[in-house]
């Protein structure tokens, strides 16, 4: 098991004690691997110490916030790419195909394509196979990171070290599609109720889809979706 992208996957999960009392060992985990530099070691060390002391109920409510309450913060790879089109239905569908054909069945309740759930793959993955779906990923990636860093918030570190071990320069072009669309802050409840307007959720198998591998799926991803004006709710 790739044990850095198992504690990556750790630390963009939801918050709990259990994390909490896990992050020592995460903390080693991650200062200890040379293919991140020196200082995106560092620079992970405030969020790892964040995680570990701060209260678990301002963890829980800056969690929400941030990757629940605010859809250009998704931790849902799929949103970024296809919106709520029909072929983020079969996407899904192909993608736990993929993970159950690696002998991968998720245990959790969140979407296949919600990140932490991703990592957990690539962990049980050759690291060349997850390198290569890492970079396919690498805009998300810096824009999240940018986004994160507008907020002052110490989880844009994660994307910066997802960066790295990608092994790739992000598309530029894409990256400034991305950081173009309106960031809707968790804050600003008006914009937020507009954004999360409902609408119908077209999700079920596109009968175009097949069962390609991960990284066949994702390599779409450096073309992002321009979402339209209103969104379903998940």
């Amino acid at each position: 098991m790739d044990r850095t992208l198992k504690a990556l996957s750790l630390i963009l999960s939801y918050p709990t004690r259990e994390l909490q009392h896990a992050m020592p060992e995460i903390g080693a985990v991650l200062a200890s691997d040379t293919r991140l530099t020196a200082a995106a070691r560092r620079a992970l060390r405030p969020l790892v110490e964040e995680l570990g002391g701060r209260d678990i109920y301002d963890l829980e409510e800056q969690f929400v916030l941030l990757f629940d309450r605010s859809r250009t913060l998704s931790l849902n790879l799929f949103e970024h790419v296809h919106g709520e089109s029909r072929d983020r239905g079969g996407a899904m569908v192909s993608l736990i195909e993929t993970y159950r054909a690696g002998g991968f069945e998720p245990n959790t309740s969140e979407l296949p394509d919600h990140l932490p759930v991703l990592l957990e793959f690539l962990s049980t993955r050759p690291f060349s196979e997850a390198q290569d779906i890492l970079a396919d990923a690498a805009h998300i990636f810096e824009a999240l990171n940018a986004r994160l860093g507008r907020r002052e918030s110490n989880y844009g570190a994660v994307f910066a070290s997802l960066l790295q071990l990608a092994g790739a320069k992000a598309d530029q072009g894409a990256v400034a599609e991305m950081l173009a669309q309106p960031d809707d802050d968790p804050s600003d409840l008006e914009a937020l109720d507009e954004v999360w307007e409902e609408s119908e959720v077209l999700f079920g198998p596109d009968p175009n889809a097949g069962c390609p591998q991960v990284r066949d799926m994702l390599s779409r991803m450096d073309t992002p979706v321009n979402p339209a004006p209103h969104h379903a709710a998940e």
